[in-house]
């Protein structure tokens, strides 16, 4: 969730401040969604944040000064923590700008909805995750919810209050995407967030679509974002790639589940704007974003369960601005794919996705079916001490690009294994020792002939960004 204004923002140095602090309140919700984050219960969990831990933590959130970051409240259903809305006035009081993710239940009726709208927030957000009843009603776990969170959202809009529908993807529901988006048009949604699903928690049981559908959601969500609403998407940072190939004139694939959503979209009697809505602001987990937990623990954001500290024991601050883990995602220290793609700081791919695939944060991100095969045109130079110590380990070249160039599937020759432990924090980054032939030139990953090295065969550069990637024969990738 999101819930950013489409008013210009000033400059933010996400390396010093995030945009946007998720507080997860409570783990208490009615519901029991299928593809929950936080396998959330009926009722609160021991070591939740208490009353008096809450102000203290929204000052810290205040102390990384201004432009603050917008907190989001977020769950279980934040509705059921008890002091919501003292938590909500001391925001206020400190400048803090918040907004709200609620579960659609009994507990969210008219009278809750006009107390939110009095009480400053200016934003909520709440899900829709299919188009029919017996879709939405499965994901999420009760019957009769897909009536119940229309006439919510229909409320919430009509409360005067800015409205995110947030929608998860997945096998489920992929083919009713384009009847979701009429519904939101005719609903006069402010934003459509998109969450691709990322298999944790309750996830583990739903089935994701596959890298190529990915790309396909996502060119269809550029086309989307004409119908009046913001797009923006969660782990899915290629969105953001599909739509700088699409802003310059690039086509959209003819894979069947594009064309399929395309046409269905075309049929709306209402003309698509002329200028898109797509949001593409270069944050990730870890950049612009930190995410908290229930009990205090920190961690690069909801989807990505790799523990940073707590702020019972270290301040929010610090934990953001010099956690090294932090510090490589914000740098895009990446390896595999990710390492070597031109969009490595637009996008960074999904962290969360990569850590449960090859238990490294920095790995190339599996979502995505992008395959660069040359150096960054543009690389990220590493700044200050740690990060450039970190750099030197994980074999980047003098100016950050990374030092080999993987076979198509991103798994060969990969630039750096990365090691994390979870119990303090901390990064190390190994470089791996090995040679690589490159016609004539035969170097050490990492080493000073590193600039020299020749990284892809001729005709390898993808011509586009939507290009599947390497394709001649002569190329060494």
């Amino acid at each position: 969730m999101t819930l950013t204004s489409t008013r210009p923002h000033p400059a933010v140095n996400f390396a010093e401040r995030p945009m946007l602090v998720f507080w997860e309140t409570t783990r208490a919700c009615q519901l029991a969604c299928r593809h929950c984050r936080a396998s959330a219960q009926p009722h609160a969990l021991p070591g939740e944040l208490g009353r008096d831990e809450g102000h203290p933590l929204i000052d810290q959130v205040a102390g990384f000064g201004r432009p603050h970051p917008i907190l989001i409240l977020t769950g279980g259903d934040c509705l059921l923590r008890p002091d919501l809305f003292e938590l909500i006035g001391h925001a206020r009081s400190a400048g803090v700008p918040v907004a709200l993710s609620p579960s659609v239940s009994p507990v969210l009726d008219r009278r809750m909805i006009g107390r939110i709208a009095g009480s400053g927030v200016k934003a909520v957000s709440v899900s829709l995750d299919g188009a029919t009843p017996a879709t939405h009603d499965r994901v999420r776990g009760i019957g009769a919810h897909f009536q119940q969170s229309v006439e919510a959202i229909r409320a919430l809009v009509d409360a005067g209050l800015s409205v995110q529908v947030n929608t998860t993807v997945m096998d489920a529901n992929a083919g009713e995407l384009a009847r979701i988006a009429a519904l939101l048009e005719d609903l006069s949604v402010h934003a459509w967030e998109v969450f691709f699903l990322v298999q944790t928690g309750r996830g583990t049981a739903e089935g994701a679509v596959t890298p190529a559908e990915h790309d396909d959601v996502c060119h269809f969500l550029y086309d989307a974002s004409h119908h009046g609403f913001v797009v923006r998407t969660v782990e899915a940072p290629f969105f953001r790639r599909v739509v700088a190939a699409r802003r310059a004139g690039g086509a959209p694939p003819q894979r069947p589940l594009y064309a399929a959503l395309s046409h269905e979209l075309s049929q709306r009697e209402r003309a698509p704007a002329a200028r898109p809505r797509a949001h593409t602001a270069a944050t990730r987990d870890g950049k612009g974003i930190v995410f908290i937990a229930h009990n205090g623990d920190v961690f690069p954001a909801g989807f990505l369960p790799l523990k940073l500290g707590n702020v019972r024991q270290q301040p929010l601050r610090t934990i953001y601005r010099e956690n090294p883990l932090l510090i490589a995602i914000r740098e895009a220290m990446f390896g595999g794919r990710c390492g070597r793609c031109p969009y490595a700081d637009l996008c960074g791919g999904s962290r969360a996705r990569a850590y449960p695939a090859s238990g490294a944060p920095p790995a190339g991100g599996p979502g995505c079916p992008f395959h660069p095969c040359h150096r960054r045109p543009s690389p990220v130079r590493p700044h200050g001490p740690v990060a450039q110590r970190q750099s030197q380990r994980s074999g980047a070249g003098p100016d950050g690009g990374r030092s080999e160039c993987p076979g198509r599937d991103g798994a060969a020759n990969r630039v750096a294994a990365w090691q994390i432990r979870t119990a303090t924090g901390r990064l190390r980054a190994r470089s791996p020792s090995r040679r690589v032939s490159t016609g004539s030139a035969t170097a050490t990953a990492g080493s000073s002939s590193w600039a020299k090295r020749k990284t892809c065969g001729p005709g390898s550069v993808p011509t586009s960004p939507t290009s599947p990637g390497c394709t001649s024969a002569t190329s060494r990738c």
